[in-house]
């Protein structure tokens, strides 16, 4: 009897064509061919000369990989100097400089918890943070979205040694957590509060120094925060910023950080560039606030149905996960690329146009933008 290892695969490629969720790479060109509303540059860095020429100065001075891991032969002055400055525009104490953001979420929980400790999580927190609950091995509750009592709850019933983990901004809808609630109820049931900034950093905040900065909350003893520096920066990897102890602590217990090559120095030098020249100009956050603004009024008011935006996520909803794909396609046929979120990748089982504002759009691109989305909407 023969027997073929995976011809469950051909049954589950079925199962997602008929629910029409079948996913696919597409390789973009070098040189933009359609206006971009569907990448995470928020700030329009990616492509700033500035930034590329750091990036490639970086490479040429430092080679073109890390060459191993941090602890080993993978860390360099750059990385150091990005670390020192993050954490000092950030308003934290200390950070760490990872391979990625979902490296760095990964990190901050598997080593700040374990067995027999409790993390209390988002109903809608990003898939790092779910996998990284389930690397802890700590106990997990996840708790309705945005909900402050809900978290309370789960931590008075444990009494131990908690966590409680949330985005700053869900990159489904755009929403933000109720920071201040969930620093309250942490300090008063004495557990640590980690949040995910990868969409608030360079949006939120004076100049861009994120969600925390925002809600008065950075440097907080018993906060830590996440970063990714592929949003806002324009660049790769991913930070942990935090008190120096829980940093220190991190160097010594977080296998994403000891057993993973370090970012590349072009990445680390690129990021470094951006981080400063948003320094320099830090108008690019509000703009991008601007930008979503005008795009959430704008579509709403021509009967469309999205969530107002509380940084530089707009989410449009679609009738279903069919009309989300063609309507994401008709939209990139007119010359105009936008995100499409269908089950798995949100929660409440709601497909959407997922449509991301940038500091750099010009008022003539948000108006083809708006044009687009509306002259292409499904009908049902």
């Amino acid at each position: 009897m023969s027997f073929a290892p995976f011809d469950w695969i051909d049954d589950e490629a079925r199962r997602r064509a008929d629910a029409g969720l079948v996913r696919t790479l597409r390789p973009r060109p070098a040189e933009p061919e359609l206006l971009d509303l569907a990448s995470n540059d928020y700030l329009g860095l990616t492509r700033h000369p500035e930034v590329t020429a750091a990036a490639a100065e970086a490479a040429h001075r430092w080679g073109a990989g890390a060459t191993g891991s941090r602890l080993v032969t993978g860390s360099t002055a750059l990385h150091a100097d990005l670390e020192r400055e993050l954490a000092e525009f950030c308003g934290f104490e200390a950070a760490l400089v990872l391979s990625s953001g979902y490296a760095a979420n990964l990190a901050a929980l598997t080593a700040l918890t374990g067995r027999g400790s409790l993390i209390v999580s988002d109903a809608g927190n990003h898939a790092s943070i779910v996998d990284g609950c389930r690397l802890s091995r700590a106990d997990t509750a996840v708790v309705p979205h945005a909900d402050p009592g809900a978290v309370a709850k789960e931590l008075r019933a444990h009494g131990g040694r908690a966590l409680a983990v949330t985005d700053s901004v869900f990159s489904v809808d755009g929403d933000a957590a109720p920071l201040p609630e969930l620093a309250d109820v942490c300090r008063t049931e004495g557990a640590a509060l980690l949040v995910d900034d990868a969409h608030g950093l360079g949006v939120l905040g004076e100049g861009g120094r994120g969600a925390l900065a925002a809600a008065g909350l950075a440097g907080g003893d018993g906060i830590v925060t996440t970063l990714t520096l592929s949003k806002s920066l324009g660049s790769q990897g991913g930070a942990v910023l935090g008190p120096a102890r829980v940093i220190d602590h991190l160097v010594n217990a977080a296998r994403t950080f000891i057993f993973d090559t370090g970012l590349a120095p072009a990445a680390t030098g690129a990021a470094l560039a951006s981080l400063r020249l948003l320094r320099r100009e830090p108008a690019r956050a509000g703009r991008a606030r601007t930008v979503a603004t005008a795009l959430y009024e704008r579509l709403t008011a021509e009967g469309l149905t999205a969530v107002r935006p509380d940084a530089a996520v707009v989410s449009v909803r679609a009738p279903s996960p069919d009309a989300a794909v063609r309507w994401a396609a008709d939209c990139r046929a007119a010359g105009i690329a936008v995100g499409c979120f269908r089950p798995p990748s949100v929660p409440d089982g709601i497909s959407r146009l997922r449509l991301t504002a940038r500091a750099d759009l010009t008022e003539a691109q948000i108006a083809t933008a708006v044009a687009t989305v509306l002259r292409t909407a499904p009908l049902t």
